[in-house]
């Protein structure tokens, strides 16, 4: 059955192989990312890419819009889109801060309660966190605003299951290990990770599709190595 999904942060990295992964199998996707040109350049039928900075209103706006004209329903919505920051504590601005969680938090929060309408008790929503934000895991310095900012999307993740567990849609969050993006070069340069951004790809897009079939409300902590 074709599906609808709703993907942020396609413009690299996991969200960029989500897009193709998910298309190829014939699902129609809205890519949204500040930069829509990686997904518009593979001119796929069944994609519709939108420039779209999450943290401005006028940008979700234009999102909503799309999804409420053209669709009848959201299927899917991956909330993979990410914002990093790599810093000693005591140089740490407020203002750089405010737009990690601007992007990892707040960003979530909002495109996700605009889209519910949209949803059913057979939709799923998937956002993507960091093993760097569970309760427990190995830390590292220079973290403490990213990290953070992932711990509180598992626990938005955990209440919103609870409240819509009757009639809503399913909430479920991953917890990434290393994965060989950009991102990962930046918090820990040099370091080779196990496992691809493609193969990444491809286990969030099977998740997507099935993992509320049998989950609800949990925390998926996908890593096979430290970071």
């Amino acid at each position: 059955m074709k599906k609808n999904i709703v993907i942020t942060g396609t413009s690299r990295g996991i969200g960029f192989e989500l897009v193709k992964i998910l298309a190829a199998q014939g699902h129609q996707i809205l890519a949204l990312s500040r930069n829509e040109s990686p997904v518009a350049q593979l001119k796929l039928p069944n994609v519709t890419a939108i420039s779209c900075d999450l943290g401005e209103a006028i940008h979700l706006k234009k999102a909503v819009d799309y999804v409420k004209q053209n669709w009848e329903t959201v299927d899917v919505l991956i909330n993979n889109a990410g914002k990093f920051l790599k810093q000693d504590f005591s140089q740490t601005k407020m203002s750089e801060v405010k737009k990690v969680y601007e992007v990892n938090v707040f960003s979530v929060f909002d495109l996700t309660h605009q889209l519910l309408p949209f949803t059913n008790e057979n939709s799923h929503i998937v956002t993507i966190s960091s093993m760097g934000g569970v309760q427990g895991s190995v830390k590292f310095p220079g973290l403490a605003a990213y990290s953070s900012s992932k711990a509180a999307i598992i626990t938005m993740t955990e209440l919103l299951a609870e409240e819509y567990k009757e009639n809503g849609p399913s909430f479920n969050v991953l917890a990434l290990g290393a994965v060989q993006t950009e991102m990962l070069a930046e918090a820990f340069p040099g370091f080779e990770a196990p496992v691809t951004a493609e193969e990444m790809g491809q286990y969030i897009a099977d998740f997507s599709l099935n993992g509320h079939k049998y989950y609800n409300g949990k925390l998926m902590q996908v890593s096979n190595s430290t970071p």
